[in-house]
């Protein structure tokens, strides 16, 4: 399919893209694999990281159908937030955001980022998603009583339309390979929400492309997120009219660690390796555990002598907490 083909979608510019992708020399010496990194930690906008690619399509949908405000829930020190802020007050819509966790007595990271954007915070004190999504209903209802015309984002992005940034990203990925005259096998990141990898697998189907696409489970284990990541995926792939095969959706759960956000050794090591090596930060929660994926893959030789392409998702602020 002729990547404009989908192009009738709204689409915001925020993003500074494309992004670099380059090789990592040391990292590939050292492990007999050639591995490239796609910088999406760099895509600018807000902090960057691959928030910034769905959240052109959201909120340019948010504009689109009239809101002035925006809403979305997630954690104390959550990335799509972050974005959220910078991307609604920059299109001057007001951004509600009800954030999960314990309340710091001093913000940092992301939170100190949301703060400085001028969002509206409203704190939860728990970890549980449903209530989250319950005080976001309660919220709008409220915000829409008061003459507001408010657009909920979903968690982390991962809709169709928000899908619709790493469909693009994967056409990107595609041109990267042309200019390099590289051909890769195998696509390996960090799957949180499931909506970066949604956007690769539908990228995959509308060019037949033959190689691997990996997703890192860094909050659910793979019998359960599986299922979700095939349905995100099959629904934005309808958009299209267009069928996904099951089959072609590869999550890896060995790398989670106790739970989402919990530190593991092999996530710390590769943060060291990558720092020290290629001078590219990564973070504990996401892009670190991939990246400890992509050293056991070498070292265990399920990818030698092969073409490999890291996608960095950011995140990296979390070294800052």
């Amino acid at each position: 399919m002729d990547k404009q083909a989908y192009r009738t979608f709204p689409k915001l510019a925020m993003s500074c893209l494309p992004t670099p992708l380059h090789k990592l020399q040391k990292i590939s010496n050292t492990y007999g694999a050639e591995v490239y990194c796609k910088r999406d930690d760099l895509t600018g906008f807000g902090f960057g990281g691959n928030k910034t690619r769905k959240l052109d399509y959201l909120i340019a949908d948010a504009k689109a159908k009239g809101a002035d405000a925006i809403i979305t829930v997630g954690s104390n020190q959550s990335n799509f937030c972050r974005i959220a802020a910078a991307a609604g007050k920059v299109n001057d819509l007001d951004v509600y955001l009800l954030l999960g966790g314990k309340e710091p007595k001093k913000p940092t990271g992301n939170l100190l980022l949301v703060h400085l954007f001028g969002a509206k915070i409203h704190h939860l004190n728990t970890d549980d998603r449903d209530y989250w999504e319950q005080a976001a209903e309660k919220l709008e209802k409220k915000l829409k009583g008061e003459g507001k015309k408010t657009y909920r984002l979903p968690f982390g992005g991962s809709v169709p339309t928000g899908v619709l940034g790493y469909v693009d990203a994967f056409f990107e990925i595609l041109e990267d390979c042309k200019k390099l005259n590289i051909s890769f096998e195998v696509i390996i990141h960090a799957s949180g929400s499931g909506g970066t990898q949604a956007g690769l697998v539908v990228g995959q189907a509308l060019t037949d492309w033959p190689g691997k696409i990996i997703g890192i489970s860094v909050a659910e284990p793979a019998v359960k997120f599986l299922p979700f990541v095939y349905n995100l995926s099959q629904q934005t792939a309808d958009l299209f009219k267009l069928s996904i095969k099951k089959d072609k959706i590869f999550i890896d759960d060995s790398y989670l660690g106790e739970k989402y956000g919990a530190k593991t050794e092999a996530a710390e090591q590769a943060i060291e390796i990558f720092a020290g090596q290629e001078g590219i930060l990564l973070d504990s929660v996401y892009t670190g555990k991939a990246a400890s994926a992509l050293i056991n893959y070498c070292q265990q030789g399920k990818f030698k002598n092969k073409k490999i392409l890291f996608l960095h998702t950011g995140g990296n602020i979390e070294l800052f907490e």
